[in-house]
């Protein structure tokens, strides 16, 4: 690898390779030395931006995690415009994208990544459990609008598993849009006026 060459971005560069990474070999696939040949940068640049490689996965997943809540905020923002149908739909086709697939893998597969999140305040399984949070606060800003009237305590994580169960094997097509749309209105449609 070259040495004394300026990297720009290197945790995203870091990042980057990873997921791809995940995305043609899976989270066994996942070591330092994969990481930082993937990204083309010496392995010690991955040392010098994080403190370990599990401290590397968490900030990965946390990346992931912060995207969601980012995008969250818009689903939210956008209460009582559009369809609750359409709008959840979009929601879990963008949770569980082929990353967002590839990363509950990961997080599922490593005992140590799911101790450090957990310890960061990601309860459950992290990125799963911030996915169930903005889709809880959206169905309450929709129930507040009156257009929802089920529990979103329950409808939430009840959306989200049936999702998950959609895109969760990786050796599949994932599932097209009317696919999922069918699962989220059967799941609220009798929670959704």
């Amino acid at each position: 690898m070259p040495t004394g060459v300026a990297i720009r971005d290197p945790r995203r560069q870091l990042f980057e390779a990873a997921e791809r990474l995940l995305l043609r070999a899976g989270p066994t696939a996942l070591t330092s030395r994969a990481v930082t040949e993937e990204a083309g940068v010496a392995k010690g640049v991955l040392h010098r931006h994080f403190t370990d490689f599990d401290g590397f996965l968490t900030e990965l997943v946390r990346s992931r995690i912060a995207r969601l809540e980012a995008r969250g905020e818009g689903l939210i923002a956008g209460a009582g415009t559009g369809s609750v149908a359409d709008n959840l739909t979009a929601a879990l086709i963008d949770v569980f994208d082929a990353v967002g697939v590839a990363v509950v893998s990961l997080v599922i597969a490593r005992d140590e990544l799911r101790a450090r999140l957990r310890a960061l305040g990601s309860p459950g399984i992290p990125l799963m459990a911030e996915a169930a949070g903005v889709l809880r606060a959206y169905l309450a800003a929709e129930q507040d609008l009156g257009r929802v009237t089920g529990d979103a305590d329950v409808l939430a994580p009840t959306l989200l598993g049936a999702a998950h169960l959609l895109f969760a094997d990786r050796e599949s097509p994932a599932p097209d849009t009317a696919a999922v749309h069918r699962v989220v209105t059967t799941v609220v449609s009798g929670a959704v006026r």
